[in-house]
């Protein structure tokens, strides 16, 4: 009965959180808008690369590189910031906090339901630069080799890991009042220079290197690249020597390890608000 009852939210928060993503407009042109947005991104990569190299064939496995570890990092922006910016929005902007609150459905699904919005948001806008990618601009991506088990098997489990991160930070947001923003673009910068989006960690000093390693979405974007890229890997980012099962297998500990610690954070930031009277709380930012 309670599985039944969380799934009930898990989907009805999904669509609250597609149409409130949509904004309630035509889906023609939130799809229009769908398509336009990572494109040109992907062109604003481009062209810092042509500035600086002087063209995407100048060297076309480091383009590969960093166009991969940036389409995929939208999930990172999309799905882990996303989730916690629900808590701001919904009590901030919206004030329907805690109305959510005190119906008897799980806060802690429609969280996730409401990541799922999300996810199928972000997928799109991945799905969209890599065809981008792979016919404008020439990234060697082929459906006949790439190997779809490690990037299906990876791709879950690393979303798994981004939401359970998110709704961490998501359960620190309930202390806070106008600086969950801040710390979401803290937490995006932080991942993406030390993550290996743009660059080789082993480009960064070894204490750079060491939170690197620390940080399971390195493992998870070299998981990507080796997916859809198995037969070309890039030397000297410090990842290249892991088999793909160890890689399979941090996901999957630090997925584990993160689902934990999001529950106790979690009930953790929930405990302290009530008690210091924050569900409700709207400080008119």
């Amino acid at each position: 009965m309670a599985m039944k009852e969380n799934l009930r939210t898990l989907l009805g928060a999904g669509w609250l959180g597609w149409q409130m993503e949509a904004n309630w407009t035509d889906p023609f042109l939130f799809l229009v808008y769908s398509v336009a947005k990572p494109v040109s991104g992907a062109l604003i990569l481009v062209f810092m690369y042509i500035v600086i190299l002087g063209g995407v064939a100048a060297q076309r496995d480091a383009f590969a590189f960093i166009f991969l570890g940036n389409a995929f990092f939208i999930y990172v922006g999309q799905v882990l910031f996303g989730v916690t910016w629900v808590i701001h929005e919904d009590r901030e902007h919206f004030q329907t906090l805690k109305l959510i609150y005190i119906s008897p459905i799980s806060f802690y699904y429609y969280i996730i339901g409401r990541a799922g919005s999300k996810i199928l948001i972000a997928t799109i806008a991945v799905v969209v630069t890599l065809l981008f990618g792979v016919f404008v601009l020439g990234i060697p991506v082929d459906a006949f080799t790439m190997d779809w088990g490690l990037l299906i098997l990876c791709l879950t489990v690393g979303m798994a890991c981004l939401v359970s991160i998110g709704i961490a930070l998501a359960g620190i947001t309930f202390l806070t009042a106008k600086h969950s923003g801040g710390i979401n673009e803290g937490i995006a910068g932080l991942f993406y220079v030390f993550c290996g989006v743009v660059f080789p960690i082993t480009q960064l000093p070894a204490w750079g290197q060491s939170l690197g390693y620390a940080i399971p979405v390195t493992y998870w974007l070299e998981a990507m690249r080796k997916a859809l890229l198995p037969a070309q890997q890039l030397e000297g980012t410090g990842l290249q020597g892991i088999e793909n099962f160890w890689l399979v297998a941090l996901l999957a500990v630090s997925a584990l390890f993160f689902y934990f610690l999001s529950i106790l954070i979690f009930r953790l930031g929930d405990y302290l608000a009530r008690r210091a009277g924050k569900i409700d709380m709207t400080t008119a930012y």
